[in-house]
């Protein structure tokens, strides 16, 4: 009886192990909160509905972020219409690496192009369940998923999601 009861016991830890690794409906668009490179926040309630969405999380210091923004960089005239969130990690106190990021790909240039950081909250991080950077997410207008990237795609493949959006 004891061996029937432990072997149950170790199915239900199984099973409840592998349920905290499924990966959450990322249908929707989380409800991100995020502190700018100017102090102020940005949260999903501030972004304009009927409009597709972007979200990018990055790192400033990541090499194959900084990749994809010099490959999005002759793209952004066909961007404009997409409102681009760009989330990090970074903590508040190092606010400069942001600064310096959007300095670096001149992203005051787009106001499309919203960046910031979510800090120690990693609410963004665990919903989308991000295991390397750039993680990017294509909204439509509606808020309806179009498509998802682990990794940095072909920017090709990226903007064909985008006009789908």
């Amino acid at each position: 009886m004891k061996r029937l009861l432990l072997f149950i016991g170790l199915v239900i830890a199984t099973i409840s192990c592998k349920a905290q690794d499924k990966p959450q409906n990322i249908e929707k668009i989380p409800p991100f909160k995020i502190l700018k490179q100017d102090s102020t926040w940005f949260s999903a309630s501030n972004l304009k509905k009927g409009k597709p969405v972007m979200i990018i999380y990055f790192s400033p210091d990541c090499s194959h972020c900084q990749h994809l923004m010099y490959e999005l960089k002759p793209k952004m005239k066909e961007l404009r219409n997409t409102q681009v969130v760009m989330v990090t990690f970074t903590e508040y106190s190092m606010l400069k690496m942001i600064k310096d990021f959007c300095k670096t790909f001149d992203l005051a240039k787009y106001p499309n192009f919203t960046v910031g950081t979510e800090a120690h909250t990693y609410l963004v991080q665990r919903y989308y369940q991000v295991r390397t950077t750039p993680y990017i997410a294509v909204y439509d207008r509606n808020g309806k998923l179009v498509r998802a990237f682990e990794k940095s795609p072909a920017i090709d493949t990226l903007m064909a999601a985008v006009k789908k959006g």
